[in-house]
């Protein structure tokens, strides 16, 4: 039976509907845990605000958990997230954020798509033997390093190594508005080609260290559908017709095995966000991730309304991801139906 993008619609609706009450429980769970048993918040949440937002915090501490909690959530759905520790807005500090985090985590599914799957069909054309094992070996090394060595030991060594920049944006301040706070796309948009290669430069170290911890599930899940695939009777029917093997992997066999590491990788992409934190930091990168490592006190004051709204923004991201993943699912297996 075909689909309509009416199916498509309503699956789509459905779904959100039903990522409502995760969202919801987050932001219950994150308020609670800055909120229930704090003594005295408010000049520690605020310590170089002035004396009215003191005095406008003690005041709503006064009043009962509910009241408090409502006093918060009603405000968010309006975009108030509350303020850091000077007092000032956190909505914009957000919005201004997001972007440059958006840019580096599509960056780095785009190098695990590019290098990932095809590691993963070498070692499914070779299981077993050396390229097998010598792809498992590079995989299960990104698994296994911490995110901070990594990225320490690729901003101080590698960079120097291969010659790329390691930290910020740009090399000089561009002279171009950016519109996105997307550095290539702002460079793009500029039609500057100097700026948007210095942009990718700047943007390749950050995405392959991200990419590079978490090959490993591109990799693994491409090699274990290929070997599921391999052996089905069509693609043998490909290699009797005289097919080149090239063409019988690539055309054939990962048509089908992709479908399941597609929606895996999107899935991934939510879980990339909680990387970008020390990622950001090292690279001096000015996403979500690095105003999260200075909400959480960095810097010596803990930035507790920045603190809960980067917590809303990573899990707002994850379902997000799940959704597409969903939605991708469905699209390219027509077996799966919108339900």
């Amino acid at each position: 039976m075909g689909r309509s993008l009416e199916d498509l619609a309503i699956f789509v609706g459905r779904r959100l509907l039903q990522l409502v009450p995760v969202l919801l429980g987050v932001i219950v769970l994150t308020f609670l845990v800055t909120h229930v048993g704090a003594i005295d918040p408010c000049p520690r949440w605020y310590p170089k605000a002035g004396a009215g937002t003191i005095a406008h915090c003690e005041a709503q501490f006064k009043q009962p958990i509910v009241t408090q909690f409502l006093q918060y959530f009603v405000p968010l759905l309006h975009g108030s997230w509350g303020a850091d520790e000077f007092g000032n807005p956190v909505y914009p500090q957000i919005v201004a954020h997001v972007p440059a985090t958006i840019e580096l985590v599509l960056a780095s599914l785009l190098i695990m798509i590019v290098i990932g799957i095809p590691m993963g069909v070498v070692a499914a054309q070779y299981s077993g033997r050396w390229p097998d094992h010598l792809v498992r070996f590079f995989y299960l090394s990104g698994w296994a390093t911490p995110t901070y060595v990594g990225a320490i030991v690729a901003a101080i060594y590698v960079a120097r190594f291969v010659g790329l920049p390691a930290g910020g944006e740009f090399s000089a301040p561009p002279p171009f508005p950016q519109y996105t706070h997307m550095s290539v796309v702002d460079a793009l948009l500029a039609g500057n080609l100097s700026y948007t290669v210095d942009a990718i430069s700047h943007l390749v170290l950050p995405a392959s260290v991200l990419a590079f911890i978490n090959m490993g599930i591109a990799t693994r899940m491409t090699r274990t559908s290929m070997l599921e695939v391999l052996p089905l009777d069509y693609v043998k029917s490909a290699r009797m017709k005289g097919l080149s093997n090239t063409v019988v992997l690539y055309k054939h066999a990962l048509r089908n095995a992709l479908i399941t590491t597609t929606t895996v990788l999107g899935v991934t992409a939510g879980g990339l966000l909680a990387g970008t934190v020390v990622i950001e930091e090292v690279f001096d990168w000015p996403g979500i991730g690095q105003y999260a490592f200075s909400a959480m006190g960095a810097g010596g004051v803990p930035n507790f309304d920045g603190a809960i709204a980067v917590v809303v923004v990573f899990a707002l991201g994850v379902v997000i991801a799940n959704l597409a993943a969903d939605v991708l699912y469905g699209v390219l297996d027509p077996r799966v139906e919108w339900r």
